[in-house]
Order: C-alpha cells, then sequence, then structure tokens
C-alpha cells in the first residue's frame, strides 16, 4: 500500500535550517523560470483561473481553489484564504493554504503540505523572474509599497536578481513599517521609511503588496517616476481591489501572468483587453521581443497562478526527499475488498 507524503511544519523548517533561504529562492527562482519559458514554448499547460468564494456579511477576504494539471504526471491543488483581518483578529497569517499533489493516472492523493511559506517564496520568486526579464539592469533602489509577509519575500526575491542599494518602504501600519528592517535584516540591506510619492519618484523596482480594500486604491499616487521604472503589483486576490492608478497603467508595458485573472481580479480590471501586453511566459520565451522596454516602464500584474504552486511543490518535495523529510502515513481510504467501502483494513470497529 503506498501512503500519503505529508511534509508538515517541522519539515519545512528543518529544509530552511539545512539549505538555507537563499537556496531555497534561488531553486524557487530557477524553477519558475523554467516553467514560464516552458509555458512559453508550449511545453507546459496553462492553469485555470482560480475560483472560490468571496465573503460577506462583514468578514472580509476570499477562500479560493487552485488547481493545476500536467498530464501524466500529476495534479496540483492549493486551497488559499486571504483574511486581512486575521493577524490582529486572530494571530494567524493573512494568507493561509493547504497545496497537494494528486496522482494523474490514479488519482491517490501523493503529498500534502501547508502552502504558507511555499505560497510567499513562490510570489517573490514571481517577480523576481519578471524583474529580471524586465527591469532595468542597473536597478539598485527598490521600493516596498505594503510591508508584511509578502514584502519579506518580494525583496529576497528581488535580492537574488538585482544588486541591490536601497530599499525605501511605507505600511499604513506603522508598527509594521518599523518592524520591516529587522524582518529583513538577514539580507544586509539598507532600508528606510519614506512617503509614496518619495517611493514612486526614486525606485528602480517597485513592489505594491498591501491589503487595500476593494474600491480604495490606489496605494501609490501618478506621479513622476524614473523613466525605466519597473513594479510588480501581487496585491490582487479580490474582485474591484487594485493598487495602482489607471493612468500610470496606460502609460506602461503590463506583462501578466494570467491574462483571464488579469482582467478579472488584477491591476488589469482597469484596462481593455487590447491594453494589456504580453504574459509572463511570452517574455520568457521571447526577451528578445521585450529587450528594449527595460528603459520604459513596465509593469507586471501578478495575480498569482497555480502553475507556480505546482512548480514550488515540485522544489519542496525535491528538497524533502534529498533530505528525507516528512512522513508517509495511510491517509485514504483502502477497503480490503474493492467493492465494499466498510471492508477497511485496521482494528475491529465498534458497532452502530
Amino acid at each position: 500500500m503506498e501512503n500519503t507524503w505529508l511534509i508538515g511544519q517541522d519539515d519545512v523548517a528543518r529544509m530552511l535550517h539545512i539549505v538555507g533561504r537563499d537556496a531555497l529562492m534561488r531553486r524557487m527562482i530557477s524553477a519558475l523560470d523554467k516553467g514560464f519559458t516552458e509555458l512559453g514554448q508550449g511545453v507546459r499547460s496553462e492553469s485555470p483561473m482560480r475560483t472560490g468564494f468571496t465573503r460577506t456579511g462583514g468578514v472580509p477576504g476570499v477562500i479560493e481553489t487552485m488547481p493545476h494539471r500536467e498530464p501524466g504526471l500529476g495534479v496540483t491543488v492549493k486551497t488559499v484564504a486571504y483574511s486581512p483581518w486575521n493577524i490582529t483578529a486572530h494571530r494567524l497569517p493573512t494568507i493561509l493554504g493547504t497545496i497537494a499533489r494528486i496522482d494523474d493516472d490514479t488519482g491517490r492523493l501523493i503529498a500534502l503540505t501547508d502552502g504558507v511559506l511555499l505560497t510567499a517564496v513562490r510570489t517573490g520568486a514571481a517577480s523576481a523572474v519578471a524583474t529580471s526579464r524586465l527591469a532595468h539592469p542597473g536597478s539598485r533602489t527598490v521600493g516596498l509599497i505594503g510591508t508584511g509577509c509578502q514584502a519579506v519575500t518580494q525583496l529576497h526575491g528581488l535580492s537574488q536578481v538585482l544588486d541591490i542599494g536601497t530599499v525605501l518602504v511605507h505600511d499604513i501600519d506603522p508598527e509594521h513599517e518599523r518592524g520591516f528592517a529587522r524582518r529583513v535584516d538577514f539580507l544586509g540591506l539598507d532600508v528606510r521609511s519614506a512617503r509614496p510619492e518619495e517611493i514612486l519618484a526614486e525606485a528602480d523596482v517597485l513592489c505594491t503588496a498591501t491589503s487595500v480594500p476593494v474600491g480604495a486604491g490606489p496605494v501609490v499616487p501618478d506621479g513622476a517616476h524614473r523613466p525605466h521604472l519597473h513594479i510588480n503589483s501581487i496585491g490582487a486576490d479580490e474582485m474591484g481591489k487594485t493598487e495602482l492608478p489607471a493612468g500610470l497603467l496606460r502609460r506602461a508595458l503590463v506583462c501578466v501572468d494570467h491574462r483571464g485573472q488579469a482582467l478579472r481580479e488584477g491591476e488589469c480590471q482597469q484596462l481593455t483587453e487590447a491594453e494589456i501586453g504580453p504574459s509572463l511566459a511570452q517574455v520568457c520565451a521571447r526577451p528578445e521581443e521585450v529587450a528594449g522596454f527595460r528603459e520604459r516602464l513596465t509593469v507586471f500584474d501578478s495575480t498569482g497562478v497555480a502553475s507556480e504552486d505546482h512548480l514550488a511543490l515540485d522544489v519542496i518535495m525535491e528538497l524533502a526527499t534529498e533530505l528525507e523529510l516528512g512522513t508517509k502515513v495511510p491517509l485514504e481510504g483502502r477497503p480490503e475488498d474493492l467493492l465494499d467501502p466498510y471492508s477497511l483494513a485496521g482494528p475491529t470497529p465498534a458497532h452502530g
């Protein structure tokens, strides 16, 4: 009997301790760059749009499912919840999730792991891939609007593809902003607080990673900026929620990770389909077509796609195999008589 592979928090913590944050992020960046390139070449399949439920009745946020299938290899399904009140109300991360790998031939559950770290790291890695392809190669000043959990891995990912000199940050929560330098001190970077308009004007690369409510954006003004500014906008997770001004978007080459999702719940909600540029997969597969755009304004509208989770889970499973981490458990029901669901192996159940 084949068991399900559980990769728990202790396993992931051990993984981080052994290989280190940089090695994990570099593996993730490499996997996503290769995956997006293969998608642009037609080697991989595109993920369907995520679907789920928007909470009503006073509790904001969404609970969604994100499936991806590689025929003959496996299906990855992530359940993910965005709950902006979690930190203050429940002492939980804003984004929670669980990721499962299912055998494509049998439907058997192969592996199950937590999605908190995986989601944060793969989102930072996706921005790093987009930045490496679209940003000016001499970019040294990074700006961050929003300094929560996602901002840590955004900056970490960028540090692997840029020679960063200065980091400018702003958050509407002063405690989040003050604590950010401590959370990223492992990077050894100069982190300074600044107003949004200063960040826009001085940054070579800007990341917006906020929990702005639906209809309350933008979080950055439409003002003066460097001609070659590149922006990674990663806050998209609800219809009606946007972080960037429409005027700025219309002046930019807008690159998306998933066109359908971007139009439904990304920054591209503010644009027509004709105003949207290439996908990240197209940029990775044909970089020569966008080489000239490194000198002008570019935006990566990152809505997060299940193919990224599929690739990220590959990385986690490969590391867990190398380090012999995780626990194999008989999670699925396996009746002795395959035509009798009550004939489960094990102790004789009580009557009733």
